[in-house]
């Protein structure tokens, strides 16, 4: 008989000798039935206190906890065991919450807008939705099968119009809105038209009053003060995929986040969120969330808050032109030798004189015959650089002469105005006075181009040849009106600014890194912006009663077709082309006009920067969210003074993205009245990632992992030798298990805690798809301890078990709830594992208290083998609403621990005290021991150092 027969034989006989084991396919039939109970019996609807969602008033009355993971993204590839690893965390979480007297709100919705689908539908021509909406199918199959706790009636969708509607009515908000920089918070734009109106604010840039404004006046006045407003502006253009890009879209070295497509400079116009106005409250708000300090620091960098002063340089010969810069070093004014502006700058342009001054010199010119074809020329090689690359440190300085001159506010010296890619206008004014003597990017540039350096800061003794960017006494820095000569930094810095500010030149300022939130996209798969253009161009946002603006149909899902490595190619939506869709009349108020709809779509970040608030109350078709709704789960209490979701879970990369953006949507929503709570999340943690190894040819293409064979050590595939390296999981690298291979062949529950045992949760570990019978064993002893393999009934008998089944048990329930609570499943596991083994050591029955509080415990990691066993156990209610185990502090602590006597340090007796023994009975002890005393041999005591319980240790004399 083969090998492969005799272990066919073997298994079969095992079955025929225990019919009632449990196996793989034991389990998929428990899970599956227990899954279809949950649904029907509605187990995980967690009540609200009104509404549609209303509930049981005692469950309402219980302390709230409101669990959420990301949003998933429908993928058509599906989910592999990577993806659930923090969604079987916070269901694990959640079901120990529940145990422990919470009213928990626990689901789960569908990030469903974004590119993927698109690019799906113009290869393929299918619907975008089509796509989506057979990935979410595959998908809730896949989470439904984990067994995960979700509360299905809060389940949404991003492509839903009925969410979107709200997605849009937000934005009119924030575009109905305006930044009162006095009162630190977002009003209504109709008070600030009043203060117009009346004269309580003057119009600005115009000496004309509100009334006799045209319309287009108005809407420029206002534009500069919405909090969505559109702009020509330079943005990330990445014509590979038909869009503009965030600049947290853009990878370091220029490219697109999603597909490495290469990103260009351009201008465009374009919505915009003015995000930066609530900089200060972004960054101060951070110190009261509970999030990992590393989140934190990223923000932190990210809104980049500084402070300096801004100072005007005038454009020599010109009245109406004037450079302005922002410094953090104002003190080193005088040192300014030369200016450089980005080269997006928009004076540029109107400064370039028609020919070169005569002393030019010729390395300024960069070789062009007249300062404008300099500058275009430098522009188109400046647009193919990343922000990136053009602020490499120690990179060959690159830069052309404007042709114009500025002059030194303070010292009245004309410096050149030089065009220059190592400035961004992404930060501060997009100019920089350069001071080469104190900053090394300049002192290199100065170097290249032969300009002048002055030293305003002494160096050390000996100091030379290089920029000196420390402390110092301020030098070579004072006119006839102001001297800094000798003052330390913060004292020169005041100085010069005071001095700025009187005569109008400067003033101290605040500037931050952050940048507006560039809000459109050029595609087709997104939210339609609710905005139509009157004739005169003018935007006007449509009533409540007009939304959901819905997403029309069109022939061709594509942006329009180009080269992708051709910056100059300007885009085309695809919503452009539905002319029907496109031009309009409506009757907004004032009678039936022509109107143009806007034709760009949101960004796929929109629907996911307030969806914890539809989660609370997703059939409201009259508010956003319920106000008593809204206060209940997400209102401040104590210890959580912005409020916000009880955990958030997710991955460490959306740090400055989504976390961001929904950031500043729930402070807008909270400052116009619509939400308590001013953060959306007050927990954040950050799990991990599940590794697995790639199996490269010797071309360096991946291989299939399943196809692997080792020998000796080493790995082979169809007989031909490749390398293994640890990396991510995924279909391109041929790596890839899915969650319903290892549950066909496990079970579901074998597979939640093999990834909830695998290691801290925040920390990424590697996938072995060997070491999943480990776990699974664990459950089939589980089983064992309490059902007959043979009969299928249940042995657990009513005696009392012994004091050292207590003594684990309750450590077992005391360290594993501890454990639970702070998401360190892994240790739970462990002690569970323990306390398993011990019984099955014992051998015997269980005793029933004993059975039924290790189902108890067993339940938020493995819940559909602890209902099978609650039932089997003789109870008709759900396991899931179950109180979970309370711990005996009398069986927790150890009956007797070892203590250990020194003399000299060597080990002398060893004896069986308390745990609680005090120190002076503990010495007591130890000294009358009759070996410790036949060790001292009458010597006389110098000193005995206590550590009870545990350690005695005696200096003779």
């Amino acid at each position: 008989m083969s090998e492969t027969n005799s272990a066919a034989s073997a298994a079969s006989a095992a079955e025929v000798a225990a019919p009632h084991r449990y196996t793989a396919a034991m389990a998929a039939d428990i899970e599956a039935r227990w899954q279809d109970f949950w649904d029907a019996d509605g187990t995980y609807e967690a009540p609200n206190p009104s509404g549609d969602l209303a509930g049981d008033p005692a469950l309402v009355d219980r302390p709230k906890k409101f669990i959420m993971d990301m949003f998933p993204y429908p993928s058509g590839a599906g989910l592999h065991v990577g993806h659930p690893l923090g969604y079987i965390a916070t269901d694990v979480f959640a079901r120990h919450q529940r145990m422990t007297g919470h009213n928990v709100l626990h689901t789960l919705g569908f990030d469903a807008f974004g590119l993927p689908a698109e690019q799906h539908a113009v290869a393929t021509g299918t619907h975008p939705r089509v796509s989506t909406e057979s990935a979410m199918d595959n998908m809730k199959r896949q989470l439904r099968r984990l067994g995960l706790g979700h509360d299905q009636r809060r389940s949404i969708a991003t492509i839903d119009p009925e969410y979107y509607k709200w997605t849009q009515w937000i934005f009119l908000q924030i575009f109905n809105s305006w930044y009162d920089a006095a009162a630190q918070q977002a009003r209504p734009i109709a008070e600030l038209v009043a203060q117009f109106e009346s004269g309580e604010r003057a119009v600005p840039g115009s000496e004309l009053p509100w009334s006799e404004l045209s319309a287009i006046e108005r809407a420029d006045v206002l534009g500069g003060y919405r909090m969505a407003y559109t702009s020509d502006a330079p943005v990330n253009w990445c014509p590979g995929l038909g869009t503009v890009l965030a600049n947290e879209e853009v990878t370091a070295d220029g490219r697109s986040e999603r597909g490495n497509f290469p990103v260009f400079k351009a201008k465009l116009r374009q919505w915009n969120m003015r995000i930066t106005a609530y900089a200060d409250r972004l960054l101060n708000d951070l110190d009261a969330l509970d999030w990992p300090e590393a989140i934190k620091l990223q923000q932190r960098n990210w809104i980049g808050r500084s402070e300096g002063a801004r100072v005007g340089f005038a454009i020599e010969g010109r009245d109406d032109a004037q450079v302005t810069v922002f410094t953090t070093r104002p003190d080193t004014l005088f040192g300014a030798t030369y200016m450089v502006l980005a080269p997006e700058h928009g004076l540029i342009d109107s400064i370039l004189p028609a020919e070169w001054p005569q002393s030019t010199k010729e390395a300024w010119t960069g070789g062009a015959a007249t300062p404008a074809d300099a500058v275009s020329a430098y522009r188109k090689q400046a647009q193919t650089k990343s922000d990136v690359e053009r602020q490499t440190e120690h990179k060959d300085k690159t830069g052309v002469f404007t042709g114009a001159y500025a002059v030194n506010p303070v010292t009245g010296t004309r410096i050149p105005v030089f065009v220059a890619d190592y400035v961004l206008m992404g930060y501060g004014t997009g100019a920089i006075m350069a001071v080469p003597g104190q900053d090394e990017r300049d002192w290199e540039f100065a170097e290249a181009f032969g300009l002048p350096i002055i030293r305003t800061v002494a160096p050390p003794q000996g100091w030379e040849g290089e920029a000196f960017t420390g402390q110092g006494p301020a030098i070579n820095s004072s006119n006839e009106e102001i001297s800094l000569d000798g003052l330390e930094v913060a004292e020169a810095k005041a100085r010069i600014t005071e001095w700025l500010t009187a005569r109008g030149i400067g003033e101290g300022t605040v500037n931050f890194r952050l940048r507006d939130w560039l809000f459109s996209r050029q595609r087709y798969w997104g939210e339609p912006f609710p905005i139509v253009y009157d004739e005169e161009g003018v935007a006007h946002s449509l009533p409540d009663s007009m939304l959901p603006l819905e997403l029309p149909e069109v022939d061709d899902y594509s942006p329009r077709t180009f080269d992708p490595e051709d910056a100059d190619t300007q885009p085309e939506t695809p919503l452009s082309r539905n002319a029907e869709w496109v031009n309009v009349t409506l009757d907004l108020g004032d009678g039936p006009r022509k109107y143009r709809r806007e034709t760009n779509t949101m960004p796929n970040w929109a629907g996911s920067c307030w969806y914890e608030l539809r989660y609370l109350d997703p059939h409201n078709s009259e508010q956003l969210v319920a106000p008593d709704i809204e206060r209940y789960w997400m209102g401040p209490r104590e210890g959580m003074p912005h409020g916000g979701v009880d955990l958030y879970v997710g991955g460490a990369e959306h740090a400055v993205l989504h976390l961001l953006y929904a950031r500043f949507w729930s402070k807008v929503l909270f400052d116009l009245g619509h939400i308590s709570s001013p953060e959306p999340f007050h927990k954040l943690f950050n799990q991990g990632m599940i590794q697995a190894y790639v199996y490269r040819d010797g071309r360096g293409f991946p291989v299939p992992a399943a196809e692997i064979e080792e020998r000796d050590g080493k790995f082979f595939h169809e007989g031909e030798p490749v390398k293994r390296e640890l990396g991510k999981m995924g279909k391109s690298l041929k790596n890839a298990v899915t969650p319903d291979e290892i549950a066909a062949e496990y079970g579901a529950d074998t597979l939640r805690l093999y990834e909830m045992a695998m290691g801290p949760l925040d920390v990424s570990r590697p996938w072995d798809t060997r070491a999943v019978v480990g776990q699974y064993r664990l459950l089939q002893r589980l089983w064992r301890n309490v059902v007959d393999e043979a009969t299928g009934e249940i042995t657990v008998v009513d005696d009392e078990p012994d004091e050292a089944t207590l003594r684990a048990l309750h450590k077992a329930i005391d360290g594993a709830g501890a454990d639970m609570a702070a998401l360190r499943f892994n240790t739970a596991i462990a002690k569970i594992t323990e306390l398993n083994n011990h019984l099955t050591k014992a051998g015997g029955p269980l005793s029933r208290s004993v059975a039924e509080r290790l189902v108890l415990l067993v339940a938020p990691l493995a819940p559909h083998i602890a209902e099978e066993l609650w039932r089997k156990l003789g109870h008709s209610e759900s396991v899931v609403h179950q109180d979970f185990p309370v711990a005996d502090p009398t069986y927790v602590v150890d009956e007797a621990v070892t203590c250990v006597v020194q003399i000299k340090g060597k080990v002398k007796a060893r004896l069986e005290v308390s745990p609680s023994i005090s120190d002076t009975e503990l010495e007591a002890l130890a000294l009358g021991d009759a070996a410790v005393v036949a060790a001292l041999a009458g010597a006389g005591i110098r000193k005995v150092i206590v550590r009870a319980p545990k350690l005695v240790n005696i200096v003779p004399e």
